[in-house]
């Protein structure tokens, strides 16, 4: 085999460029097999002295049907690399094996590619060839046999891969023209109103604590009395709460509505909303 077939074997099982494979052919004294671990390890390193960096842009892409359905995001350090064709292909086939893991970040990282190797290895090996640090960021699947999950997805790249995307479980089995628009609808309403939990009780108290420090620390010095200040608080935090629960949010397609009051008026037997999934890079 000449060396330029032997560089061209070794660029296509490793993924790795022209002048690296080159050098490590050298190094290996033209063994293959040598010079692929060297490229790995040299891989290895590269890797690692990118982790410190900041990766803060990134896509989401969500895989599955009606009855499981899951996200992952991705994150890279620039919008550039979000549309590499190589990064996209990387994140497409994690995302389908994110799903059949539901979502188990541990059981994910293990998981063996087309290519045989691990989700960790073609990481590792993508981070060596594209010069940015990439990660494994949020994973989330939302499975019920006996419910129906809808998506919508904002800011397009390729396919099922976006900047946004948002799923919606609805607690029917029930196919129709109506549940699809609202399930469809409702999920574009998530997108828009990012809501914090589908009802208020279920903000976590974490979120609540803070947002009462801030609206007294606003108060303190209002130089209203006590009693007034107090009631002015807790008529701010019921409106956060209204604001932030998808249950009690103005309808986007008709702000006179609340959510509440749109899934009542389908008058569709036991019709509920089971859960939710909003993933927005940068949030």
């Amino acid at each position: 085999m000449s060396d330029i077939e032997k560089v061209k074997q070794l660029r296509k099982s490793t993924g790795a460029g022209f002048k690296d494979c080159n050098a490590a052919l050298k190094e290996s004294n033209g063994d293959l097999d040598k010079a692929a671990e060297i490229l790995r390890v040299k891989g290895i390193a590269k890797a690692s002295k990118k982790m410190s960096r900041s990766a803060t842009e990134g896509v989401v892409v969500t895989s599955g049907d009606e009855k499981k359905m899951s996200l992952i995001e991705v994150n890279c350090e620039t919008d550039f690399v979000a549309k590499n064709d190589d990064f996209i292909e990387f994140v497409k086939e994690l995302s389908e094996l994110n799903n059949h893991h539901s979502s188990n970040i541990e059981d994910l990282k293990k998981s063996i590619m087309k290519n045989n190797k691990t989700v960790d290895e073609n990481l590792v090996a993508l981070i060596a060839k594209i010069g940015e640090k990439i990660t494994i960021g949020r994973v989330k699947t939302l499975a019920d046999e006996n419910s129906r999950n809808f998506a919508y997805q904002h800011s397009v790249i390729k396919d099922n891969v976006s900047k946004l995307i948002v799923i919606v479980s609805l607690n029917t089995s029930e196919k129709s023209d109506k549940i699809d628009l609202f399930g469809k609808q409702l999920s574009m309403h998530i997108a828009a109103s990012n809501p914090i939990a589908l009802n208020a009780d279920q903000i976590d108290q974490e979120i609540i604590n803070k947002e009462v420090n801030l609206i007294e620390e606003e108060l303190k010095n209002s130089g209203k009395p006590v009693d007034i200040a107090k009631k002015i608080s807790i008529g701010k935090i019921n409106k956060f709460k209204d604001e932030n629960s998808l249950m009690s949010q103005d309808w986007v397609m008709d702000p006179k509505m609340k959510v509440k009051d749109v899934l009542k008026n389908l008058d569709i037997s036991n019709l509920q909303i089971n859960n939710f999934i909003r993933l927005k890079i940068g949030e």
